[in-house]
């Protein structure tokens, strides 16, 4: 029982660095590109021209869905062999436009497409190496969430994150497809997940669940830099509420790793401590 008890506390603390590091990097490297976006007046239109139109919620909860029925519908129908070439495709084109977004804010132009594209050719031609799609998943995280969170205005994101927490509960215990992506996706070895691997279990983590963390700290660090605040002052209010995210997220995972094999959406926790945090802060005047 104490040998049980001590390799648990192991996987628990291997986890929980893991899962820490992956998320301080997003994060903090994350804002720090959102803020050079915003020097550089970046901010593609979503639906609406105006980021604080509600209807900005509904267009990306729609493109979400898009994507979600395309995938599905893809595992359905298309051949093993055929399907893993689609989804390395999708794989490569999504890490070479983020990578792109990412390098651009630390490099000079031709450096960023050079190591944009060098990544891309890791990733295609030596697959096997988990630290390469950790790496992937990372630089992609961070280039989605940068680009999504300086293009619409605070209550656009809190919508979609409520309608998308909601989506991801039923997608998980209701309909149960977003189980079935899962799987399909961690089989495939894809930069759309990151691997955490502890001696009992290697947990897959949806970039979803530190991308959407990142919108909303990239949008509220836009929405202080508006109102006056300088840079670095203007990221305390997003690291308050990514606090709240690391909460939610470590939460659900710490669960799922005393509960291997049950899956779980990370984002209702997530979203719920985040909106609340959101709250706090306006409820103070801090932002």
């Amino acid at each position: 029982m104490a040998a049980k008890q001590s390799a648990q506390i192991k996987q628990n603390h291997s986890l929980f660095l893991q899962l820490l590091g992956f998320f301080l990097i997003v994060q903090l490297v994350g804002l720090y590109v959102g803020y050079q976006l915003y020097l550089q007046d970046v901010q593609p239109i979503i639906i609406s021209d105006d980021p604080n139109d509600i209807a900005n919620s509904f267009g990306l909860l729609a493109y979400v869905l898009l994507g979600t029925i395309f995938i599905l519908l893809a595992i359905k129908f298309l051949p093993d062999s055929v399907l893993y070439w689609v989804f390395k495709g999708i794989e490569a084109l999504a890490v070479f436009s983020t990578a792109l977004i990412v390098f651009f804010a630390f490099v000079p132009e031709a450096f960023a497409i050079l190591l944009a594209v060098a990544l891309v050719v890791i990733r295609i031609f030596a697959p096997q190496y988990l630290i390469w799609r950790n790496v992937s998943s990372v630089v992609a995280t961070i280039g989605a969430g940068s680009l999504i969170g300086v293009s619409a205005g605070v209550l656009p994101v809190i919508v979609f994150l409520i309608l998308l927490a909601a989506y991801d509960y039923i997608a998980v215990f209701k309909t149960k497809h977003m189980v079935t992506m899962a799987k399909a996706v961690a089989k495939k070895n894809l930069a759309f997940t990151f691997a955490l691997p502890t001696p009992e279990h290697q947990f897959e983590l949806g970039t979803g669940d530190l991308v959407m963390p990142l919108v909303f700290s990239v949008a509220v660090m836009k929405q202080a830099l508006i109102a006056g605040l300088v840079w670095p002052a203007a990221v305390i209010p997003s690291l308050a509420i990514l606090v709240a995210s690391f909460a939610g997220l470590w939460l659900t995972l710490d669960y799922g790793n005393k509960h291997i094999g049950k899956a779980l959406p990370a984002l209702p926790l997530q979203v719920a401590l985040m909106v609340l945090m959101y709250g706090i802060l306006a409820g103070t005047g801090i932002i």
